[in-house]
């Protein structure tokens, strides 16, 4: 509430207790000026206390005595009321200020409602009581309260339902477990957005646009979910898709179409990961934040909308419930001959193998085996020992070799490269860490599968040396001296002879 509209109720205020303080100021002269009145009107003496009696010590008329006692008590219930309004503007006026500093200060919103009625009427009780008892100290009240124990006893138990869900609305209101506004699922009693909290219970609104009324006394023995209308609330999504779908792609398209779905929260970044590897495909989940969760329905079908569509366009299909039966091809087939004949394209462009003849490639090509990395895995380790050397036929790799604490990149490998010839010529431990980029698929190829070659045709062993001293001086940048290159070269042809166990 602006200022200017507090400073205004604070004036108002102010003239209304001024104006009851004047009257109870000047009420004894307006109770004098009544007596006086009365006593010249009819002839009577009458004192402070409104005590009746006659000069000549008679007894007054029953009538006369009726109207001055009448005019007493109608003196004594305006002196009352006016005590009672300047208590209620006090009290009123007081929680206005309390209300006030509760909404500047705390980020909950106001004070309740229920608890201010509740203290008020027990606030207004005692006063009337305490002003009673001034004005009619004759009057005695014990008699009065035990008569309420015995009332109240009895109503008690005839509202026992009633009471239990105002003191539960209290409870609950004190909490402030929840606001106007906010999403709240009360276990199997139902759930949507909160319309208003009174003393027997709360009105929610469901999701299909009914009121349902819960009593305070039933929302205490529930278990409550609340999703703040003033926070990020998650809500999560499961899809399932085929093997043969690429895990990587998968996760940033989907994740890419969800971000920028409407009234999908830009302050977090939705998740897409893997849940399980099931039985009929990779099952997904998704996680996002809403800015307007009451909306959750309407979000929750548009996510799976564009996950429908994004899936479509980049060609990924949705598993169901499938079997099946894989038949092994036998060899010769079309299928295996067109997989050999891609293989040996690639180990044809490879500069090591360049000495080998189309039928030792393809052989060597039968004897390669395929394999497929995630981003970020690694392909091989530095130190590790190993017999075998890879070809990059898809996707890309960074060659690194830690320094001061951080990984440095020596050089980047793409589609036709190859790495881990030494450890596969030498056996060598691996040089370097390899770590694929992106998705990358490559070609391994064992000591097995060069052994016949090089047994068959040693003199290979000559032509390939010359190739991997050529690749190491292009590697160092021409730093090596011809004699160092020579002596590497026959080290190197010494090294794969006894590796391959050669005469």
């Amino acid at each position: 509430m602006p200022s200017s509209e507090l400073q205004k109720k604070a004036i108002y205020f102010l003239i209304f207790v001024v104006f009851l303080a004047l009257l109870l100021i000047f009420f004894p002269a307006i109770e004098d000026s009544i007596r006086t009145f009365m006593s010249a009107r009819f002839g009577l003496v009458i004192d402070e206390k409104w005590s009746i009696s006659m000069p000549d010590g008679g007894r007054p008329e029953t009538m006369i005595e009726t109207s001055v006692n009448l005019a007493s008590n109608i003196l004594r219930i305006l002196q009352i009321l006016i005590w009672m309004a300047l208590v209620v503007a006090i009290v009123r006026f007081v929680f206005f200020l309390f209300r006030q500093t509760v909404s500047r200060n705390a980020a909950e919103g106001e004070a309740s409602s229920l608890l201010k009625t509740v203290l008020s009427i027990v606030i207004y009780i005692v006063a009337f009581f305490i002003i009673f008892q001034t004005q009619f100290p004759d009057v005695q009240l014990g008699p009065l309260f035990t008569g309420s124990t015995i009332i109240g006893i009895v109503v008690g138990l005839a509202l026992q339902d009633t009471l239990g869900n105002l003191f539960a609305g209290l409870a609950l209101q004190a909490d402030q477990s929840f606001q106007v506004g906010d999403v709240i699922s009360i276990g199997s009693l139902g759930n949507g957005v909160v319309e208003s909290v009174s003393w027997r219970g709360v009105k929610i609104r469901t999701f299909q646009n009914k009121l349902l009324v819960i009593s305070n006394a039933a929302m205490g023995k529930e278990a409550i979910e609340v999703a703040p209308k003033t926070g990020l609330n998650a809500r999560l999504i499961f899809f399932t898709t085929l093997y043969s779908a690429s895990p990587a792609n998968t996760a940033i398209h989907v994740r890419e179409a969800i971000r920028l779905s409407e009234n999908v929260s830009q302050k977090l970044r939705p998740i897409v990961r893997i849940k399980a590897l099931g039985t009929d495909g990779i099952d997904w989940e998704v996680k996002y934040w809403l800015n307007d969760y009451s909306k959750y329905n309407d979000s929750d079908a548009l996510i799976r909308q564009r996950i429908w569509y994004v899936c479509q366009r980049e060609k990924i299909g949705f598993a169901f419930p499938t079997r099946t039966v894989h038949i092994e091809p036998q060899s010769g087939e079309t299928g295996a001959d067109e997989i050999v004949n891609t293989i040996a394209e690639h180990l044809n462009r490879v500069s090591v193998f360049t000495p080998l003849s189309d039928e030792e490639i393809e052989r060597l090509a039968k004897a390669s085996i395929s394999r497929i990395y995630a981003p970020g895995e690694a392909i091989v380790r530095m130190g590790q020992k190993g017999s075998s050397m890879f070809v990059v036929t898809r996707g890309s790799v960074k060659v690194q070799i830690p320094e001061n604490d951080y990984q440095k990149t020596l050089v980047t490998l793409s589609q036709n490269d190859f790495f881990g010839e030494r450890s596969l010529l030498t056996g060598e431990p691996r040089s370097a860490n390899v770590i694929a980029i992106e998705e990358t698929e490559v070609l391994r190829i064992d000591k097995n599968a060069l052994k016949p070659i090089l047994e068959n045709n040693p003199n290979l062993v000559e032509s390939i040396s010359e190739l991997i001293e050529e690749r190491k001086v292009v590697i160092n940048k021409g730093e090596d001296k011809p004699t160092d290159r020579n002596t590497s070269k026959k080290g190197a042809i010494r090294s794969i002879r006894k590796f391959f166990g050669l005469q």
